[in-house]
């Protein structure tokens, strides 16, 4: 009934949102005496926050119309290129009129970006995209939200989200790919290129893990104690909800994205109360730069999705609470998953020093477990002063992160091949402030 509910309580605010939202335009409009009122810009900023609290956030765009690229301004068209029931594999790909550029573009490394499936639509990774954009040939994983997926199509469990993952690496070709991976998706991640070694296919060239749960037990965070705190049962029992109808994927059980919404708040209320209360005031100021970087924020942060219950209750058992991946215990498909067996592929892990959802030393456990990788295909990279979402967006994805993952991904880029020879575009700070491994150093000061 609480899914009933929250439909009910949609439809019965959509009207009053509505209202709210022509009320502000009314307080603001010059045409209107209304707007000479001394207190019309209060009133205005009023109705608006009340108009942001209440409206319904629909997935949003890329929007990625155009980047800079070798120092050009080159043109993006987004178009699927896998359409599978529960996520498409999506390319940005760019367009120049110049020859010169485009042999660069033709020679940048390509990449696969493996977004989150825990809650947000896969445009939380914009930035993420649009710099890699600049040196890089780019592929992301968009999933589906699961109210959308009919019955007919069946249930996503994380076996299935591995299986995906390999398709996909598969129909881009896994020769010259370079797999990125963000948060949630490390796990799955790490399972698929583990099990394509242990069948003596091809893996990705690199694998760049980011702020991902490798190994949950290590510098355990609030999402990381809410999993070990409760049993399996609490989360089938509580969290677990029947989409209704009209929606297509009516009778399918899931992690409805509203309850996810409310856990993610629920994390640090203070900061959205105050975050709330500033963009009332930028509007009453008129600063509508501020206020535009607020909206543009939660536009993303309050779009969310539904989870497939048998992914999401599946994700919480293998990764918080049995750890099965560090453990050496993960069946997938009634294969063990070895990433032991992974020799091929070079290893770049990043963790952002301020991260409060996936701990220190969760995703450099990755080096543990891929132990028969090269010491000079491994490094470690730690971002001072990031959090978990600077890892992957703002400036200290672009200035401090973004350089490290392409530097990376060029110095493990086939042999002979010009990319090796191309530089990011972002610049590093002045000061080093990244955490490398020995091996990193070593290996650099040979180069030298």
């Amino acid at each position: 009934m609480l899914y009933q509910y929250q439909e009910f309580q949609k439809a019965l605010l959509q009207p009053l949102t509505a209202w709210a939202q022509a009320t502000a335009k009314t307080f603001v409009n010059p045409s209107n005496p209304l707007s000479l009122l001394p207190s019309a810009a209060r009133i205005a900023a009023g109705y608006e926050l009340l108009y942001r609290l209440g409206k319904e956030y629909e997935k949003p765009e890329f929007k990625i119309k155009n980047v800079m690229a070798h120092g050009k301004n080159v043109a993006i068209n987004e178009f699927t290129v896998v359409d599978k029931p529960f996520c498409k594999l999506i390319r940005f790909k760019r367009f120049s009129d110049d020859v010169e550029v485009i042999k660069k573009l033709k020679d940048d490394p390509v990449v696969l970006i493996v977004a989150p499936l825990s809650g947000h639509h896969s445009t939380l990774l914009r930035d993420t995209v649009r710099t890699l954009l600049q040196n890089h040939k780019v592929y992301i994983t968009d999933w589906v939200d699961a109210r959308l997926v009919p019955l007919e199509d069946g249930v996503f469990h994380l076996d299935d989200y591995v299986h995906y993952v390999q398709d996909f690496i598969r129909a881009i070709g896994a020769k010259n790919l370079n797999l990125v991976s963000v948060c949630q998706p490390t796990v799955p991640v790490l399972a698929a290129v583990s099990l394509m070694a242990s069948n003596g296919e091809v893996t990705p060239r690199t694998m760049t893990m980011m702020g991902g749960p490798i190994d949950a037990r290590k510098s355990p965070t609030m999402v990381n104690s809410t999993a070990t705190n409760k049993s399996y049962e609490w989360f089938e029992n509580n969290v677990v909800y029947t989409v209704p109808p009209p929606h297509p994927g009516a009778g399918r059980r899931v992690y409805p994205g509203f309850l996810q919404h409310t856990g993610f708040v629920a994390m640090n209320p203070d900061r959205h109360l105050q975050s709330h209360w500033d963009y009332f005031q930028n509007l009453v100021k008129g600063d509508k730069g501020d206020a535009q970087a607020h909206i543009e924020f939660y536009d993303e942060y309050n779009a969310v999705l539904d989870m497939d219950a048998a992914y999401y209750l599946e994700t919480i058992k293998t990764v918080f609470q049995d750890f099965s991946l560090p453990t050496g215990k993960w069946m997938v498909g009634g294969k063990l998953v070895k990433p032991q067996d992974i020799t091929g592929t070079a290893l770049l892990t990043v963790e952002g020093e301020l991260d409060d959802i996936s701990g220190s030393g969760q995703t450099r456990a990755a080096h543990t477990l891929c132990k028969n990788i090269p010491t000079n295909k491994k490094e470690h990279y730690e971002a001072k002063g990031a959090g978990h979402y600077g890892i992957f967006s703002g400036r200290r994805w672009r200035e401090m992160v973004y350089p490290e993952i392409c530097q990376f991904i060029r110095k493990h880029a086939i042999k002979g091949s010009k990319a090796v020879a191309a530089r990011p575009v972002a610049k590093k700070p002045a000061v080093k402030t990244a955490k490398r491994t020995v091996a990193k150093k070593a290996v650099a000061k040979k180069n030298a």
